[in-house]
């Protein structure tokens, strides 16, 4: 098996009643730590999102994508991830540069990073009309509770959500993953209570990442029997392009495009999601206006 690679995997456990899905992100978390220079508190608070983003994601199915906001009220600003069915995901924070002292558990202070106060948002789109649209309060800030939380009030799926990031002393990222557990109706009242003293017991997903262990081997330390009917890949996937670019710059109208040209001479977009820096010169901005408008 490789461990390097970013995976996720989904099945199902305790006879078909539990399904379950985790995730190992390093890869992913690290990529977005260096395009966004992430200090560790904010590398955390997005890479958790991510990690929930990306099994989100693997929930869906053909062209189908959703968006999660995290809006809480500390000093990151939001968390925006972008995942979808074929294991695409991306996401920034507003503040990359934060990083408060550890908490008394001499952890990440990740809630006091996104704050303890505001709204988690989910929008589908599944290719209907309407996207489905998820509101839920964050609970702790420290997301996975929050997410527990958005699962059991918005999706009426009662679950158990773990996401957690290592970082190294050097601000790297050293290991990232998570799992999301989703108990289906059938469950008696002691296999539910197996399954909470089982996550009460178990050691942090990034331990057990750190340790070698894959998606598989994290859900074999929840279960003895786990059905894993799918694994695929999962990477850090940006849409922008030059094209996007233009498209965005010729909606400002053709005043901003007159504007750029005389009083900047060269535009200069950069891409919230994966930092890239488009810059048209003064030449290709006369070519759009010339091309566009008369």
């Amino acid at each position: 098996m490789n461990n390097n690679q970013d995976v996720i995997v989904r099945g199902m456990a305790m006879d078909g009643k539990v399904r379950v899905f985790a995730a190992l992100t390093t890869t992913i978390v690290e990529e977005l730590r260096a395009r966004h220079d992430t200090w560790p508190t904010a590398t955390a608070a997005l890479g958790r999102t991510i990690t929930a983003g990306a099994m989100m994601g693997s929930m869906l199915k053909g062209q189908e994508k959703l968006t999660i906001q995290v809006r809480g009220d500390g000093p990151l600003g939001q968390i925006v991830v972008d995942a979808n069915a074929n294991g695409e995901v991306r996401g920034y924070v507003t503040e990359p540069h934060i990083d408060l002292p550890l908490n008394d558990k001499g952890k990440l202070d990740v809630a006091g990073a996104v704050g303890r106060d505001g709204l988690l948002y989910v929008t589908k789109d599944l290719g209907m009309k309407e996207p489905y649209r998820g509101t839920s309060p964050i609970v702790s800030g420290e997301l996975a509770e929050d997410f527990t939380y958005y699962f059991s009030t918005s999706e009426q799926t009662p679950s158990a959500v773990a996401l957690g990031v290592l970082v190294n002393p050097d601000y790297s990222v050293r290991a990232a993953g998570g799992f999301i557990l989703q108990l289906l109706p059938g469950l008696s009242d002691s296999e539910i209570t197996f399954i909470e003293q089982k996550l009460a017991s178990l050691v942090p997903v990034t331990t057990l990442i750190e340790q070698g262990a894959g998606p598989e081997d994290i859900l074999h330390q929840l279960f003895e029997a786990v059905q894993i009917y799918d694994r695929s890949p999962i990477q850090f996937s940006c849409t922008c392009s030059q094209d996007r670019v233009e498209k965005t710059l010729i909606s400002l109208g053709k005043d901003e495009v007159d504007a750029l040209i005389n009083e900047l001479g060269r535009a200069e977009v950069v891409c919230h999601f994966c930092n890239e820096k488009y810059i048209l010169e003064q030449d290709e901005l006369e070519q759009l206006r010339a091309k566009h408008f008369h």
